[in-house]
């Protein structure tokens, strides 16, 4: 028999093994070194709520489990209780097909929904993305992939919809880099520098990129100034096992409003890749809103190719 409880404190290392165990597709990290992985990701995130993440168990024994969550406000100083989340629903291929994928849900939209959530969305996307944050989706979450083929039925299945996509992008870094006299021309009056963190930095940034390895890239006057354009940049070594080659997440790019349609940000991802590639990066990933023209160019002209999709799904209103 099937029972359901909350997570507990000896239950890592055997989520650990079911998240092995999913074949979840390329844009998971898989052959995890250590069941900490998920604890850094997750459990031991401040605003991780053991009520939030469901158990399935066969004779004491988990066998599935649901991650929910919350995303963050607009300022990102606080957590935002009006969005739910499903941020992932494992179950282990030996008891599939049992209806125990459907119960997580469930359970996962009561939980949810009894700590206010008057919307829910199944998958991460910017903002509301709280946890497997260097574990699926590449440089963030995104939404549920395509390449993990059991999602899309499962979901549709369920009455959700699919609501926005987005692009998983990569770039080799043994590709050439892109060449123009715009480019040099920009560069004669602005520079690249790495930085700590953004400025400001939120609450937000920090719990997530602050608990990997991240920094920022700013494009910055020469002889100093404010930023016009940025980027944050993250390691993915937990994807080293599975991808067999270090990989960079490219996040949050922006350009200042004033500023945009004259290149910045194309300059700055391309600087930014030159100082990768004397580190020995081997790859690049980016996760980018499908409907985002703009963003879209910039990537291709970078050099990023598509290598699959997210969807986020939204639930059936009640």
């Amino acid at each position: 028999m099937i029972e359901y409880r909350s997570f507990r404190n000896t239950d890592p290392p055997r989520l650990s093994r079911l998240w092995q165990e999913a074949r979840l597709g390329r844009g998971a990290a898989q052959n995890l070194s250590s069941d900490l992985s998920l604890d850094l990701t997750n459990f031991s995130q401040t605003y991780f709520d053991p009520a939030g993440l469901i158990v399935a168990t066969f004779r004491q024994n988990p066998v599935g489990f649901c991650q929910t969550g919350f995303g963050c406000t607009r300022s990102g100083d606080a957590l935002d209780h009006e969005t739910g989340i499903i941020n992932g629903i494992i179950v282990d291929p030996d008891f599939r097909r049992r209806g125990i994928a459907r119960e997580l849900v469930k359970r996962g939209e009561h939980y949810l929904r009894s700590r206010g959530a008057r919307h829910i969305q199944a998958g991460g996307s910017p903002g509301r993305d709280p946890f497997f944050f260097g574990l699926y989706g590449g440089s963030e979450p995104a939404g549920f992939l395509e390449s993990d083929k059991a999602a899309a039925p499962f979901f549709q299945k369920l009455g959700y919809t699919p609501r926005s996509r987005y692009t998983m992008a990569e770039r080799s870094l043994s590709d050439r880099d892109p060449v123009s006299f715009k480019l040099t021309m920009i560069r004669r009056k602005w520079e690249m520098v790495l930085v700590d963190r953004p400025d400001p930095c939120s609450w937000w940034w920090m719990s997530r990129f602050g608990r990997l390895e991240a920094l920022a890239g700013v494009l910055i006057p020469r002889g100093g100034g404010r930023p016009v354009a940025g980027c944050t940049i993250m390691g993915l070594d937990l994807y080293v096992p599975s991808w067999h080659e270090q990989a960079i997440g490219i996040s949050e790019l922006w350009t200042d409003e004033s500023q945009r349609r004259q290149g910045l940000a194309l300059t700055l991802l391309v600087d930014v890749i030159r100082k990768l590639r004397q580190e020995n990066v081997q790859k690049l990933v980016a996760r980018i809103p499908e409907d985002d023209s703009a963003a879209q160019a910039v990537f291709r002209s970078a050099g990023f190719a598509t290598v699959d999709c997210g969807v986020v799904y939204d639930a059936p209103e009640q």
